[in-house]
């Protein structure tokens, strides 16, 4: 289930890469029966894209969630942390990229993601980023990458749960047509 919340105010970035462009994300914020915000966890969700292919990470053996699932770049956000300095951060940790590296860095919308163990819900601060650089050096969080053509994603079996949510959610998926040109 895919719901957004907010309202957002504004992102900026300061300095850092070329061309950066960001918006906020739009919506009601989720409220408990007593009308308190709901305990949620919060974190950065990166699709990082290079000539038109989405990066798909390998998570290692090391991580305490989703060890050996294709992901994104994601990353714990603290409460009084800025989710596009956080995103700028999460890429250079997990890749090496430096901020001057990201052609683009655009803010999705913020989805709200039910835990499936039952826990709090995931508050997912959704971003799409474009560098021409396609060498990366990875962290210990990821042992691999490739650069996927959109529709080519189905064949990467063993994806994150939620990692389409986020793939949807910053538009990185093709639709039907675009698959059926691809084909020919």
């Amino acid at each position: 289930m895919k719901k957004r919340v907010g309202p957002s105010p504004g992102v900026r970035t300061e300095g850092g890469g070329r061309g950066v462009v960001s918006q906020a994300s739009q919506g009601a914020q989720s409220l408990n029966a007593s009308g308190r915000p709901r305990s949620q966890r919060q974190v950065v969700a990166v699709i990082l894209m290079w000539r038109g292919r989405i990066g798909l990470f390998k998570r290692s053996g090391t991580v305490q969630h989703d060890a050996g699932l294709w992901h994104c770049i994601t990353g714990y956000l603290d409460a009084d942390s800025d989710p596009v300095r956080q995103a700028i951060q999460e890429i250079w940790e997990e890749t090496l990229l430096p901020a001057r590296a990201l052609e683009q860095l655009t803010a999705g919308p913020t989805l709200r993601l039910a835990d499936p163990r039952g826990g709090p819900d995931w508050t997912v601060h959704t971003f799409l980023a474009c560098t021409s650089q396609r060498r990366l050096t990875l962290n210990w969080e990821h042992k691999a990458y490739r650069w996927v053509w959109p529709w080519k994603l189905s064949q990467f079996d063993g994806q994150v749960v939620w990692l389409t949510d986020v793939l949807r959610a910053v538009d990185s998926l093709p639709s039907a047509k675009a698959r059926d040109r691809a084909a020919y």
